[in-house]
């Protein structure tokens, strides 16, 4: 299985996980926009169990750096999953988004690809 690696703008904080992704998605809802500060928030879901992080703060983990404010991830401990930003992986051009979620909220002068699912909210259970 091939390792899934990323780290911050300043090398202080860093995830790497041997899990196969759950899921690849963007996310356009305005809660990941303000999030992010990004239109969308693009990311690699993986289980949380399986990624090992490396933090700036030995005494609590962010899923941002301390130092330089990197957005690294967000985690849902109830569901086991923390989704891996794109933006902080080391290839990020290894994945692409399998979906498009909330683009109700889209930013109109966000392109949408015609091959890709997209979802007005989240997408069906």
């Amino acid at each position: 299985m091939p390792m899934i690696s990323g780290d911050c703008l300043c090398g202080a904080c860093g995830y790497t996980t041997d899990a196969e992704p759950i899921n690849v998605r963007a996310c356009h809802c305005r809660l990941c926009q303000k999030a992010t500060g990004a239109p969308f928030y693009a990311r690699v879901m993986v289980p949380l169990d399986a990624v090992t992080i490396t933090d700036s703060s030995a005494e609590l983990r962010r899923g941002f750096c301390t130092q330089c404010g990197t957005t690294l991830f967000s985690e849902r401990a109830a569901t086991n999953s923390i989704g891996l930003t794109m933006g902080s992986l080391d290839e990020p051009d290894r994945f692409a988004p399998s979906a498009h979620i909330w683009v109700s909220a889209r930013q109109p002068w966000v392109p949408l690809p015609d091959d890709v699912p997209c979802y007005a909210e989240g997408p069906p259970a």
